[in-house]
C-alpha cells in the first residue's frame, strides 16, 4: 500500500465537509518557581490552524518535543486552550459542558502508543471493551457483549472466546495494540486519534496494524490524526501531511507533493533522516540539520528553525516570523525562502 492509492481529489474532499477545524491554537503551559511565582510559559502549541475533512486521514510528523501530544490532547479535551478554538461538527470545544464532553469523548476514539500501559492489568479483554459501552450508556448486558464480539473480530482478535477472559500480560504486543484499537472503535467514533501506534511494535507488526487501522477507517469512514515521527510509515497511511516544528506547522501538503518536493528546510531534514531499505543508502551520507530544537519556554526570534538552518537569511529569518505561502492549492509553507 503507498499513497499512490490513497489521494482524494479537491472535489471529493470539499464534499466530505469538514468535522473538525482547529484555529489559531495555542496551548501555553506556565511555570511557577517556589518562592517567585511566575516563572515563564511553555509554548507547547503556538497558533496551530488546520481543518480536517470526514473520512480524512492526516498525519502530524516532527521531532520528539515538537508539540504533537500537546496538540493531541488538546483535541482530545484533556487540554484547555489557552486561546484559539476547536470546532468539532460545527460545535466549540470550550463551550461544552460535562455532559457535552463525555458524548465527545465517545465520537473521538484515542489510540496509545504504549499497549501494555494504557490497557489496566487487573481487567480481562471483555471487561476492558465493556467499561466504555457501560459509561457510554449501553445497558443492555447482551448487547454489550454482541457489540465486544463484533469489534474483536474486527480487530482479528479470533477465535473471540480465545480471547475474552485473557488479560493484558497474556497478549502479545501486537494483539494489545488490537485491543487498545477495538476499546478505540467500541463507540463508533466520528474521530480517531492514533498517537505512535506502532512505535512499540515488533517491526514485523508494524505494517499489519497500519493496514488493519487503514481498513477500519475505510469500511467506518472515519476521520483519522495520526501521530508520528516516522516519516517512513506515513505513505501506507495519510493523505496529508502536517509538520511541526517548535510548537509550530510549518508545512502542510498532500503526501506525494511533500515526498516529491518538501519545501521547508526542516521538512527535507526529516526526509533526509528517514531510513529507507536501500542498500545503496549503505555508500551515501545523508548530511542532518546540526544541533537541538529550541527551548520552547524562549523560542527563537523570527523563524524557530533558523539557528539549525543552513539557508538562513540573515536579518529576515532570524527576525521576522515567517508567513504561510501556497506553492500549489494543497500544499503551503511557512518560510522565507518561498516568499
Amino acid at each position: 500500500m503507498s499513497y499512490t492509492n490513497q489521494e482524494t481529489t479537491q472535489t471529493q474532499k470539499d464534499q466530505r465537509g469538514i468535522l473538525l477545524s482547529v484555529q489559531n491554537l495555542n496551548v501555553w503551559f506556565e511555570l511557577r518557581r517556589w518562592g517567585f511565582g511566575h516563572a515563564g510559559y511553555v509554548r507547547a502549541v503556538d497558533g496551530v490552524s488546520f481543518d480536517l475533512h470526514e473520512g480524512e486521514t492526516i498525519a502530524v510528523v516532527g521531532e520528539s518535543g515538537c508539540g504533537k501530544s500537546s496538540l493531541m490532547k488538546t483535541i482530545l479535551g484533556l487540554y484547555q486552550p489557552t486561546k484559539g478554538k476547536i470546532i468539532f461538527n460545527g460545535e466549540d470545544l470550550s463551550a461544552f459542558d460535562g455532559n457535552r464532553m463525555r458524548r465527545y469523548h465517545s465520537e473521538v476514539g484515542y489510540v496509545q502508543q504504549d499497549p501494555f500501559g494504557a490497557l489496566p492489568p487487573f481487567m480481562s479483554v471483555h471487561r476492558i471493551l465493556e467499561e466504555p459501552l457501560i459509561i457510554g450508556g449501553v445497558k443492555s448486558k447482551s448487547e454489550r457483549l454482541a457489540r465486544i464480539r463484533k469489534m474483536m473480530e474486527e480487530v482479528k482478535l479470533a477465535p473471540v472466546d480465545d480471547f475474552l477472559e485473557k488479560f493484558p500480560h497474556m497478549l502479545s504486543g501486537g494483539q494489545q495494540q488490537r485491543v487498545v484499537i477495538a476499546r478505540a472503535m467500541i463507540m463508533e467514533p466520528k474521530l480517531l486519534v492514533a498517537d505512535e501506534p506502532v512505535s512499540m511494535l515488533d517491526a514485523s507488526v508494524r505494517v499489519e496494524i497500519l493496514k488493519l487501522l487503514r481498513g477500519l477507517q475505510e469500511k467506518h469512514n472515519l476521520a483519522v490524526i495520526y501521530i508520528t515521527h516516522d516519516l517512513s510509515t506515513v505513505s501506507y497511511f495519510s493523505e496529508r501531511i502536517f509538520v511541526m516544528y517548535a510548537g509550530q506547522l510549518v508545512e502542510k501538503s498532500e503526501v506525494r507533493a511533500l515526498i516529491k518536493s518538501p519545501a521547508h528546510p526542516y521538512t527535507q531534514a526529516l526526509l533526509t533522516g528517514t531510513s529507507e531499505p536501500d542498500a545503496r543508502n549503505a555508500l551515501t551520507y545523508k548530511e542532518i540539520p546540526p544541533g537541538e530544537p529550541p527551548s520552547l519556554v524562549k523560542p527563537p526570534t523570527g523563524c524557530r528553525f533558523h539557528p539549525r538552518c543552513t539557508r538562513m537569511i540573515a536579518g529576515e529569518c532570524d527576525v521576522n516570523n515567517p508567513v504561510e505561502v501556497s506553492l500549489q492549492p494543497n500544499h503551503q509553507v511557512s518560510c522565507w525562502l518561498h516568499k
